[in-house]
């Protein structure tokens, strides 16, 4: 059995059976016998502006401060010809605005759906109770509005974000360009000498790719049926992106927000850059790196001492998922086909993410990497009081991906934890492929791969929320559960390669 037999043969009979997939924009159909690849016209190299998305700070009255936000169908320019069908929050044509919080504040959310079908917004990694948090139960029927109950913000100063989790929708709502950053503030983090001036030397990067397709001799439509890799790289919804950063240290907050593909991050010039932040926190203190993993869902803070480099450097951020990466068998995007559900013009190769251009230095530029940053305490395996070990699974050819053999059913509820309790969690990946795990409700500390803390990578030893669990090995979590959640709006763990979600790899649990 292999990845292409489990999932192309279930993802056929969904797509031919039910109907999920429906089309995009504002609810146009398309199939995918109508879909062939097609080649946008390729820019030179870093010719388009970085798109910034704009600062939500939201509302406040009586204490309580509301974001809202509107998700609606638009369009984007991204080749000559017709323009792409697309969706974006609050008059974005792709993505949607960064919500700005503070820790401590009280804040609810409210969510409008002016699509032409359902959807949810979930808030990804956000420590909220489970009728705020946005999952599978919680839809925002077509035309309506969400308010969620008001809440108290207990994350740390993190980058967090928000997209659909629509069950059997979320890879098409994400591929059309729904989601956002969550930047969290707090006292510990603003008393550090950081580069926190956004836009300008703390910039958000959401790395992705989408494939084009042909439809009625016209090339608009995003392919989000049957595909798992796009072709052409988006950073922050822009094909082929630059940007000019000044001659300081300079802060990048990272969220892969691809449907599969891994990226193995680092520089053109080979220069060591620092990791400062996981999903969740701040580290300890900054990690050195070259190269660094990041899987669909995680995000990582990075430093990038640019203060020695001359005006007018260039200088690429690349993914390095060629033969000559070290990568091995199950990390997605390497296979070398480059057509097809498992192909793309990426695979297996170098790519440039963003160009960057050096210019002068802002005033009271930060110039030096901080020796220490926060002090976290993490639980300890000894203080689980249960352990749980889930198995990736596929059953034949033609199954998907499940949890111990359990496919995900809306109905079903799979664990069962006790509020304030702490238990310890490993996920054993299978053999048939690598993945990106996802939990909610909690943050957690990773405690061993493959049954050792010391191949937990120092970069990966803060917070987090989402994992890369390559093909064959084990990944051991540890976590307080301190959010409630009922069998009405259950927590959800899950692939966040969101084709393997869609198809089931997933499960729910309760916190009571």
């Amino acid at each position: 059995m292999n990845k292409r037999d489990s999932l192309k043969l279930l993802a056929g009979s969904l797509l031919s059976g039910a109907g999920i997939f429906s089309g995009c924009g504002g609810g146009s159909s398309s199939t995918t016998s109508d879909t062939t690849p097609a080649t946008p016209t390729t820019p030179s190299a870093g010719s388009n502006t970085l798109w910034i998305p704009p600062l939500l700070s939201g509302s406040t009255a009586a204490g309580v401060t509301t974001y809202g936000l509107t998700l609606a169908a638009s369009s984007v320019q991204f080749q000559t010809g017709a323009k792409t069908a697309t969706y974006g929050y609050n008059g974005n044509d792709f993505w949607g605005p960064t919500l700005l919080m503070k820790k401590g504040a009280t804040v609810r959310m409210q969510v409008t759906n002016a699509l032409s079908e359902d959807t949810t917004t979930h808030w990804h990694g956000m420590l909220v109770p489970g009728p705020v948090d946005g999952g599978p139960h919680q839809v925002v029927a077509a035309g309506s509005t969400w308010l969620t109950d008001s809440f108290t913000v207990k994350n740390n100063a993190a980058t967090y974000w928000y997209h659909p989790h629509m069950h059997q929708m979320t890879q098409k709502q994400l591929t059309l360009g729904a989601g956002g950053f969550i930047i969290v503030q707090d006292d510990a983090e603003s008393a550090l000498k950081l580069p926190r001036t956004y836009g300008t030397d703390d910039i958000p990067l959401i790395l992705t790719s989408r494939r084009f397709t042909t439809t009625n001799g016209v090339a608009n439509q995003f392919q989000y049926t049957l595909t798992a890799y796009g072709d052409y790289v988006l950073t922050n919804g822009v094909m082929d992106a630059q940007v000019t950063l000044p001659k300081q240290l300079v802060r990048l907050r990272i969220l892969n927000g691809e449907i599969e593909r891994d990226y193995n991050l680092g520089f053109s010039d080979g220069r060591s850059f620092y990791v400062i932040g996981n999903d969740g926190g701040l580290l300890g203190s900054p990690v050195a790196v070259t190269r660094l993993i990041m899987s669909p869902g995680e995000r990582y803070e990075i430093l990038v001492n640019l203060s020695g480099d001359a005006l007018g450097t260039v200088l690429d951020l690349n993914a390095y998922n060629g033969a000559d990466s070290g990568l091995s068998f199950g990390y997605a995007g390497l296979e070398p086909a480059t057509q097809g559900e498992f192909g793309s013009l990426l695979n297996y190769k170098t790519f440039r993410l963003l160009r960057i251009n050096v210019i002068a230095a802002t005033t009271n530029a930060v110039t030096t990497v901080p020796t220490t940053l926060v002090s976290n305490t993490f639980p300890s395996a000894s203080d689980a009081i249960k352990s749980r070990t889930l198995l990736i699974t596929a059953t034949g050819p033609g199954a998907p991906f499940t949890f111990n053999n359990v496919g995900f059913s809306m109905t079903t509820i799979n664990q069962l934890v006790a509020l304030g309790t702490t238990e310890s969690w490993t996920v054993n990946g299978g053999n048939i492929f690598s993945h990106s795990f996802h939990i909610h409700g909690v943050q957690f500390k990773i405690v061993a791969r493959n049954g050792s803390a010391s191949a937990v990578k120092a970069y990966e030893g803060g917070w987090k929320d989402t994992f890369y669990v390559p093909i064959n090995e084990t990944v051991t979590f540890v976590a307080r559960f301190d959010e409630a959640a009922d069998s009405s709006y259950p927590f959800m763990y899950h692939c966040h390669m969101v084709n393997h979600e869609d198809l089931g790899l997933m499960g729910q649990f309760v916190v009571q």
